[in-house]
């Protein structure tokens, strides 16, 4: 299942979650909600709110969450780490 992680370049909490991700070695595709106008849309729509960072895998959306949250997301939708290939 494919990892989303709406998120923006100021945010802390943003980097936060990338870093734990890639240190983990989960694969995601990050959407900058500050630069595109239409995937903010799309993230509230998704989520019913507008903070970010917000996960999305598949249909289940994680948003304003902390680290035990997106640790029993990941396991509850099945989303493992991957080596990733520098």
């Amino acid at each position: 299942m494919e990892l989303t992680l709406y998120s923006r370049k100021w945010c802390s909490w943003c980097i936060d979650a990338k870093d734990y991700l890639k240190e983990k070695g989960y694969r995601f595709q990050e959407i900058d909600v500050g630069k595109d106008r239409q995937a903010y849309e799309d993230m509230k729509k998704l989520s019913a709110q507008t903070y970010v960072p917000t996960f999305v895998a598949g249909d289940k959306v994680l948003a304003n969450f902390d680290t035990n949250q997106l640790e029993k997301f990941l396991a509850e939708h099945q989303i493992s780490p991957q080596k990733t290939s520098s």
